[in-house]
């Protein structure tokens, strides 16, 4: 009863919702003018598109599903700590396993390599070269030419540590996402990369360099 006279409308792209929201913001339907916005919560459907989707069955999963119905209920965000500690435990596996793959290489390298290279400081500072330095600040490319920085903060504030969206003028295919700590930006960057904004336009979501 509380939600009566509301409703949900769920789009494939975040574009389509845009144009949806300006054109039927303030239309009178029913002699009432409709009052449209981003809603705060995330549909099964999205979350399926950028991936962050959990099978239902497990006992977290359930314990998520129910959270997030009861925060739709009484229209509140949905908060959802086991997704953020299962992408950040996910975070950690995989910077486990970058650094184990990085060892490996090293110790495989033939001995006259070895021989050749005994200080050990050159071949970490290759290793280190190579990886993305972090940053709280994402570097965003391959935007649409009509995209705005209401439609980015709509993505990137489902994370935690969300601060800013900037644009830059003259260069609509980019764009600056800034966040509170370097690990929360990580998050949201392994998360949005390569997700499609449109049918044909595939973020590109890297770390702005120092």
């Amino acid at each position: 009863m509380k939600m009566r006279g509301q409703a949900f409308v769920v789009f494939k792209e975040i574009q389509s919702a845009t144009s949806a929201m300006r054109g039927l913001n303030g239309f009178n339907f029913y002699d009432k003018p409709m009052n449209i916005e981003y809603a705060k919560s995330k549909s099964e459907a999205v979350a399926k598109l950028d991936g962050t989707w959990k099978k239902p069955g497990s006992a977290a999963a359930a314990a998520s599903g129910a959270n997030a119905q009861r925060a739709q209920t009484y229209g509140q965000p949905v908060s959802a700590p086991a997704q953020k500690r299962q992408r950040e435990e996910e975070d950690t596996t995989d910077t486990k396993r970058a650094a184990g793959d990085g060892r490996n290489e090293i110790e495989s390298e033939s001995p006259e390599i070895e021989t050749e290279v005994e200080e050990t400081t050159s071949a970490t500072t290759v290793v280190k070269e190579e990886a993305e330095p972090i940053n709280r600040i994402l570097y965003i490319q391959n935007l649409p030419p009509d995209v705005t920085d209401e439609m980015l903060s709509y993505l990137f504030q489902q994370y935690p540590g969300f601060k800013e969206v900037r644009l830059v003028p003259g260069k609509s295919d980019i764009a600056f996402v800034e966040y509170e700590a370097d690990h929360q930006a990580a998050v949201a960057k392994d998360v949005l990369n390569k997700f499609k904004i449109t049918h044909d336009k595939e973020m590109k979501v890297t770390f702005a360099k120092r």
